[in-house]
Formats: structure tokens, sequence, C-alpha cells
């Protein structure tokens, strides 16, 4: 230090030295008042002693320069956020929106639920009783006369043909021995197990796809208008091949139930860990990726599915447990922590995906609402006496889940576990039974004061009214929005209340069933920086066509949506 100090004087002296010198050859070391100086050696003069100012001001700088001012420069130096607020505004509103996502993904998760519930009950209780309908009108239709009408109506058609896959699966399903089919899992080793379990989980999604276009094929095949020229290979072939997926469904989601079965029997819980880690690794797969509003409903309805299905096969595992146990209570206590485990996790892995992939794509918490309005849309639009579809297979459509292979394993696990043998166990049998219907009708009715309060709070009840079959999605649809308003008179609580509760009547003098408009510029589109003019060239309207509305979107349009 004193060696830097002595050399900075050294410096100072010879600049010093240096300075003397060149006044000295200016002539200017003190100038006289008797001695008159030209205009150049003045200016000559003024810029000598400029420079030295400027000479003087830097060795001042250089000698302020040292550790201790660094260090209360950084102790006291200050900024300013002020200056770039938008900035920290649009982060602190993304913190927030983080923050409402757990509550407003549960609310569409436990109103999807109910409606899976709702569904799913459907099967056990009102589907039985509109078969037996069906029957008894097909076998006391002689005795009536035909009068010109159909033999069933097309609903009635659909309930038949439901009952008797149900039926003939459920005795197919008792060639299954499930009790092999646990040992045969048991005895492999537990990498094996958990890349069955996967496998398994993609062939569930493939199947779901596949097997609602099978089951529509059906039912349309069997109520389409009769031609002489058939564009299709009958009603018997349709009607096999339904059966078949059924039944195969039902074993593959047997098969899952059977390894959940065996990860929770497991000693060590190895398994179950892994399985439950999966879940996690789902979040890398989906977070980082772009998403749209559109796929993002996609993937809301695909998670409502996946948990409702999850909730089931837990049913089933307890189930089996339970026998096996003699329906000892306290064995129940020993699986609930695991059910709880299981539980936890899907619920955390749907929050933390979720509100990354809103946060990474600008999306508000304000879309599961929209969501949510656009599943209530599809509970009453299936209660319209112009309903075009019944309410199960637009669910099926929406969300991917098909409940007719569930049900029918379920069927069978509770049938194979609880004994009904004697009097009292069918009178047990049919309190439960009446129970179930009980359940079925106040969640529907629930279900349907929400969704009408749903629809309402959306501004979608002009879209019950319109008379025009759904178009393809784009300008000219949003055009026709002028063309058809709601009936005269309030379309508000009397005119929904009304459609709702009238029962569908066949329309034999109009050529098409009049179905609900959905437009894409209407209602719950992606938003698109172009859409913002009114006036657009073909290129543009090209462009939206592509664009969906979330009325239109099932849960299989994702595998044609490329996410980047």
């Amino acid at each position: 230090m004193a060696d830097t100090v002595a050399a900075g004087l050294g410096e100072e002296k010879e600049t010093e030295n240096e300075d003397k010198e060149r006044e000295k050859q200016a002539g200017i070391s003190k100038p006289k008042s008797e001695k008159s100086s030209s205009p150049s050696e003045v200016t000559e003069t003024l810029g000598f002693y400029e420079r030295k100012a400027v000479k003087q001001e830097k060795k001042r700088s250089l000698s302020d320069l040292s550790l201790l001012r660094f260090i209360s420069a950084e102790l006291t130096r200050g900024y300013f956020l002020e200056h770039n607020e938008a900035k920290y505004t649009e982060r602190r509103e993304r913190v927030y929106t983080c923050m409402r996502i757990p509550r407003e993904l549960e609310k569409l998760m436990f109103f999807g639920f109910f409606l899976c519930l709702d569904a799913f009950l459907y099967v056990f209780t009102l589907l039985p009783l509109r078969v037996i309908l069906a029957l008894i009108r097909l076998l006391t239709l002689p005795c009536c006369g035909l009068n010109g009408t159909r033999l069933l109506q097309p609903a009635q058609v659909c309930d038949v043909l439901k009952g008797f896959i149900m039926v003939i699966c459920y005795f197919m399903m008792h060639y299954v021995d499930y009790s092999m089919m646990y040992h045969l899992i048991r005895g492999q080793s537990v990498i094996k197990l958990y890349i069955i379990y996967n496998m398994l989980e993609v062939a569930d999604r493939l199947f779901s796809s596949f097997g609602q276009d099978i089951l529509d094929a059906l039912y349309w095949t069997a109520t389409e208008p009769k031609e002489k020229k058939r564009a299709h290979i009958g009603v018997i072939p349709h009607f096999f091949m339904a059966v078949l997926y059924v039944f195969l469904h039902a074993i593959l989601i047997m098969v899952q139930a059977t390894t959940l079965n065996v990860a929770f029997n497991s000693h060590n819980k190895s398994l179950l860990t892994i399985m439950m880690s999966n879940n996690f690794v789902e979040i890398k797969g989906s977070v980082f990726k772009k998403f749209e509003k559109n796929n993002l409903f996609q993937m809301s309805n695909s998670d409502i599915k996946e948990r409702f299905t999850n909730y089931i096969l837990l049913l089933i595992v307890c189930l089996r447990n339970m026998e096996q146990f003699s329906w000892n209570p306290d064995h129940l206590w020993v699986l609930f922590p695991d059910v709880c485990m299981v539980i936890a996790s899907e619920i955390t892995v749907d929050v933390v995906k979720h509100a990354f992939i809103t946060k990474f794509n600008d999306i508000t918490a304000d879309v599961y609402s929209e969501y949510r309005a656009s599943l209530a849309f599809d509970l009453v639009s299936s209660r319209q006496k112009n309903a075009y579809t019944d309410y199960s297979d637009s669910v099926s459509r929406r969300m991917g889940f098909i409940p007719l292979p569930l049900a029918v394993l379920l069927t069978r696990v509770v049938t194979s576990s609880v004994k009904v043998q004697g009097s009292l166990a069918l009178v047990c049998a049919l309190l439960f039974y009446l129970g179930m219907i009980t359940l079925k009708v106040l969640n529907s009715i629930v279900l349907l004061g929400k969704s009408c309060l749903y629809v309402k709070e959306a501004k979608m009840e002009e879209k019950l009214f319109q008379n025009q079959p759904a178009a393809t999605p784009g300008k000219q649809a949003s055009k026709s929005k002028n063309k058809f308003s709601a009936p005269p008179g309030d379309p508000g609580d009397e005119s929904l209340s009304a459609s709702i509760t009238s029962q569908p009547v066949h329309q034999s003098e109009t050529p098409s069933p009049l179905l609900p408009n959905s437009n894409s510029d209407q209602f719950l589109t992606t938003p698109d920086a172009e859409e913002k003019d009114i006036a657009q060239d073909r290129s543009e309207l090209k462009h939206r066509a592509s664009k969906k509305d979330l009325l239109e979107i099932d849960r299989f349009t994702i595998c044609g949506n490329r996410i980047d």
C-alpha cells in the first residue's frame, strides 16, 4: 500500500514539473500587467488552464477510489421500482392467479365429479327401468296396433341396446377369474408392474377414444332413417363390435384395479410409491408445453375423468380387500391412509400442473368458470325438448368417460364380493337400490339447478333457443347470430325451465332435429389478435375456422391439435 502511495506521489511531481515547463515554453509563467497579449495567446492560455483543471479533477477522482468508499456505496445505493410499474404489477397478478388456481380448479373438479357420478348412477338406476318400459312397449304394441308409428323411439332403441350390452358383458365377465389374475400379477417384479401400469393407462385412453366411436356408430345405425341404399354393414355387426369393446375395456380396467390392489397389499409399499411418483412425471410432460384455452379445457376434462375413475378403482380395491378379511371394519382403517395418500397426490399434481400451465401461458383463473359453464350447458341442453343426445353420451364425448365398461366391472365385483341370500338380504338389496335411485334423482335436481345458474351467469341462454343446426365454426356462423333471436317474452327462467321440463317428442315432419347452435365467435373462443378487425379477408376466415368453440370440443380432439 505504501509503495502505491509513493508511486502516486512521484507521478504527481512529474506532472507538476511538466506543467511548469509548458508554462515557461508558453511564456506565461507570471503575466505582467504592463505587457499586452494578442488574442491567440489569450485563447491558448485559456485552453491550457482548462486542460489543467480537467487533469486535476481526474487526479482528485482517482484519489477518492478506495475499498471503503465502494462498500459504503453498495450499502447506501438506491433504486425506484415505480420506474417499471407495469412489469411488477404483472408479476404480482401472476402470484395472485396461482393462489386462485386451487380454489377455481377444485370448484370445476367438484362440479365435474358429480356430472360423472350422475352419468354413472344412470346406468344402475334409470337405465334398467327405461329398458323395462321399452320392452313392455315392444311386447304390448301388437295388441295396441302400430297406427303408422315406430316400434320404438330412437332413445328407447339406444336404451335397449345399452341394456343388452351390459347383460351380455356381465355374463362374459364371469369367465374371467379375478383371483388367478391377482396372483399372476403379484408374482411379477416391481419394475415390470410399473411398466404394465403405464401401458394400461395409455391403453385405457386409446380404448376410450375408439370405443365411444363404436357406440355412437351402433346407436346411429340402429336409429337412422332407413333407405334402400345402405352405407353401413348392419346393426348386428355393430352390436357385436360394441359388445367386444365393452368386454375388453372392462378386462383392462380390471387389470388396472388388480395392479393397484397388489400395490396396496405389498409389504414395503414400494410399488404404491412408484405409482404415485408417476403422477409427478405428468407435470414434466405438460407444464412446459404451449397451451391455449381450448387445450386446457381438454386437459381439465381428462383430469376430471381420471380422478373419478381412480375413485372407482379405489372402491374396487377396498371391496376386494374387505371380502378377503371377512368384512372386518378394522382392516378398513388399515387401508384408509394409503387411500388418502393416493387421493392427496392426485389433487396435488393437478393443482401444481394447472397453476404453472396458466402461469406460463398467461391464462387467467376465470377461465375455469367458463369451462364449468360449458359443462353445465351440456346438461341443460340434454334436458331440452329438441335434445339430440343423451346426457351420459354427452359426458362420454366431452370427458372421455364411458360408464358402461366401468359399470360392468363394478357389478361383477360387487356380486362376487357380496352374497345375497335369504329374504332379509333381498330386502336390503332392494332398499339399497331405492337409495341409489334417490341419490341419482337428488343429484340430478341439484346439478340441473346449478347448471341453469351457471348458464345464466355466462349469458348462454340464447344458444338454447337458436333454431339453426351447428355449423362449421367461423365468421359465417357468427353472422347468423343476428338472424336468430330468443322467442318472444323473457328467455330467462320461464322459457329455460319450460324447455328443460318438456319431454322430447319425435318430429316426423321436419327432416332434421333442431339443434342448439354452437358458434365459435359468440362465447368461449380462444382470443386471437387477428380477430379484432371486423372486416377480414378469406385467408383470415380460413385461419379462424380452425379455432374450436369450447362447446364443440370433446376429450379426444386434443389428438388433432398440435401443442408446440
